[in-house]
């Protein structure tokens, strides 16, 4: 919104400043990403800025480290259980989240607001506790260090992204549309995947790429929950900053980063699709 022009000099003040103030923080919020983008292309193995970076030399940039990862046998092993853990995890967390959302958002479910809270939780409970009850609670059931415990750790702390997208996006839902259907002649499961879902889908894509975004990212859960067979990229990353300093972290830092920045742009688009959807954005 742009400033009137009669404002008063201590409006205007206010207005610059909180601009200046919200740069600033951005800045500081972006800095790390700003300094580990450029010395992913160090040619050299330091994680410093040599000469030849800051002379903007081309010999000091090269993609030796990108060629690391994508050659090493190590990182591969870690990016291949990454890519089959979180889109697993993402199909438990959309399944389940998406359900909870919908049987909290009917009026009749008595003790609403505490199953929310409850299902929410994970967000807000610190993730060290969260990792060692999963540790326990998994070593009991015999799901500790293999593949579908980890998947399901994950999926643990994706439900609760999902179930507040999803219920964000039932807000405005019209629900004469359900009684419409359902007075046609179609039953549930056919109300659901034909009336409901085509409508809340943005929120559920949402939800899904927020927990996608939550288990690639992942380290502590994995670390006491998982194996070395199920060593994933940021437990690698982890690995490679306590035994070896390798630069090549710094190149998955930077693809990692791409990554979120994809996602993110798509959860923006989502989110403008589903305003024009519920009429609350013209274009």
């Amino acid at each position: 919104m742009a400033l009137p022009s009669y404002a008063s000099p201590l409006q205007r003040g206010w207005y610059y400043g909180f601009r200046v103030l919200c740069g600033l923080i951005f800045v500081f919020l972006m800095f790390p990403i700003l300094v580990i983008v450029p010395l992913s292309f160090n040619a050299q193995d330091f994680f410093t800025f040599t000469p030849e970076m800051l002379a903007l030399n081309p010999e000091g940039y090269s993609l030796k480290h990108f060629y690391d990862f994508f050659t090493n046998p190590d990182w591969q092993h870690a990016m291949r259980n990454s890519l089959s853990i979180a889109p697993m995890a993402t199909l438990v967390s959309v399944s389940l989240g998406t359900l909870a959302a919908i049987g909290l958002s009917q009026s009749h479910v008595p003790f609403r607001r505490a199953i929310m809270a409850v299902l929410i939780s994970p967000m807000i409970v610190p993730l060290i506790i969260s990792a060692a009850g999963m540790y326990f609670f998994f070593s009991a059931i015999g799901l500790q260090g293999t593949y579908w415990g980890v998947v399901l750790a994950h999926a643990i702390l994706g439900i609760p992204f999902v179930i507040i997208t999803v219920t964000a996006t039932l807000v405005g839902f019209d629900r004469s549309l359900t009684r419409a259907s359902a007075s046609l002649g179609a039953g549930p499961m056919r109300t659901f995947f034909k009336v409901q879902m085509p409508l809340i889908l943005p929120g559920v894509i949402s939800g899904g790429l927020f927990a996608f975004i939550t288990s690639f990212d992942e380290v502590v859960i994995v670390i006491f929950v998982g194996s070395a067979g199920q060593r994933t990229l940021p437990w690698q990353m982890f690995i490679g900053l306590r035994e070896q300093i390798s630069p090549t972290i710094l190149a998955v830092a930077t693809l990692m980063v791409g990554l979120s920045i994809l996602l993110l742009t798509m959860l923006e688009l989502l989110r403008r699709r589903n305003e024009r959807l519920r009429g609350m954005s013209p274009t």
